[in-house]
């Protein structure tokens, strides 16, 4: 009889951190994805919305590397998410750093999934 339960397989792949009601939330999301950093290590990217508004930044490397004071300066409002990404699927490209952002007819839409 194995011993083993489902926690023993659990591997680590990708890190999502959401921030709601802060006026620095893109901020504390950024330190958040960087507590995040050892999950996934290939990009990141952080949406943040302000009154409606999404603003987001998403580019291929670490944590560090992907975001500068002129990006976080750019990510405005009281709601951020953010993403880490550890490849499991799919190429090693811009277009798979999330979170994704869309426009619909009753707004935008971003998301970030594991």
């Amino acid at each position: 009889m194995s011993t083993e339960t489902p926690w023993d397989k659990l591997q680590e792949e990708c890190g999502i951190v959401g921030v709601f009601g802060d006026d620095e939330a893109a901020n504390l999301a950024y330190l958040g994805l960087h507590a995040l950093q050892h999950r996934g290590q290939e990009g990141a990217g952080i949406v943040s919305a302000n009154k409606g508004l999404f603003h987001s930044f998403r580019a291929l490397g670490l944590v560090n590397d992907v975001f500068t004071a002129d990006s976080m300066s750019s990510l405005v409002g009281d709601m951020a998410i953010g993403h880490v990404r550890y490849s499991t699927t799919g190429e090693s490209s811009i277009r798979n750093v999330q979170p994704f952002q869309a426009r619909y007819r009753y707004g935008q839409v971003a998301i970030a999934h594991n």
